[in-house]
C-alpha cells in the first residue's frame, strides 16, 4: 500500500479504540451519565428536604413562646394595670391591682354578670374559680383578648359611677361594646360569650408572678 492508503486506514483504528461511534464506549458513557444524573438528583432531594426538616423542628423563639414568663409587679399600685403590658404565648396579659373597695364589690352578688360563678372551667384554673378569679384578691391576671372576636379590651379606671360594675371600673372592648368587671367577668347581654381567660400562674414571691405555671408547681 502507498502512504496515502495508510493514512486512510488510521481513522478505522481510532474508531475501534474509542471513537464516539463505538457501541461499547457509548454504553459505558450512558451508564456514567445515568449515575452522575442520579447523584445530582439525590443531592437535590436532600437539599429540598432540609427546609422541611427545619420547618418541623421549632425554633428557639417558637419554643420560648410557650415557656413560662416571670413578671415583676413590685411597682404596681392600687387602681393600676401593669405597663408596659407583658405577653405570654404571643398574647397580651392584663395584670391589675384592685384595692379593698373593688374587692368588696367583686365579692358581692349584685353585679349583672353572664357567668358570675365562672362555671366555664376552660376560662380559668380551678384555683381561680372564685369571685375575684385569683389567688390574691388584690391582683387580677387575665389574657387581654375579648372572647367575642379577639379584640383587645381597654382598661377603664374607676372614675365615674357609670363605669361598669357600680363605679369600680373594668375592661371595655371598643370593637362591639362588651364589658368585663375587674375580675374579668363579662356583663350579661354583651356580645362576648365568656369571661376573660385567666392564664395558669403562680407567685415566686410577693412581687414576682410566673405566667404559664400552675399554682403549687415546683
Amino acid at each position: 500500500m502507498s502512504n496515502g492508503d495508510a493514512s486512510h486506514e488510521a481513522p478505522a483504528a481510532d474508531f475501534q479504540e474509542g471513537a464516539v461511534g463505538n457501541p461499547t464506549i457509548n454504553k459505558e458513557r450512558r451508564y456514567f451519565l445515568i449515575g452522575a444524573t442520579s447523584a445530582v438528583a439525590g443531592l437535590g432531594v436532600v437539599g429540598a428536604a432540609v427546609p422541611f426538616v427545619r420547618f418541623w423542628n421549632p425554633s428557639a423563639k417558637a419554643r420560648a413562646l410557650g415557656a413560662p414568663v416571670k413578671i415583676d409587679i413590685s411597682k404596681l399600685k392600687p387602681g393600676e394595670m401593669l405597663s408596659p403590658m407583658p405577653a405570654w404565648r404571643g398574647r397580651p396579659i392584663f395584670i391589675v391591682y384592685r384595692d379593698a373597695d373593688v374587692v368588696s364589690v367583686l365579692e358581692s352578688s349584685e353585679l349583672n354578670l353572664a357567668d358570675p360563678e365562672s362555671d366555664n372551667a376552660d376560662m380559668q384554673p380551678e384555683y381561680a374559680r372564685n369571685p375575684t378569679r385569683s389567688t390574691r384578691p388584690e391582683i387580677g391576671i387575665y389574657v387581654g383578648i375579648c372572647t367575642h372576636l379577639g379584640c383587645s379590651p381597654k382598661h377603664v379606671a374607676m372614675v365615674a359611677p357609670e363605669n361598669f360594675g357600680g363605679g369600680q371600673g373594668g375592661f371595655f372592648c371598643p370593637c362591639h361594646g362588651s364589658r368585663f368587671d375587674l375580675a374579668g367577668r363579662v356583663g350579661a347581654g354583651f356580645p362576648a360569650p365568656d369571661n376573660l381567660e385567666v392564664p395558669p400562674h403562680r407567685y415566686a414571691s410577693d412581687t414576682v408572678v410566673i405566667i404559664g405555671e400552675e399554682e403549687g408547681a415546683a
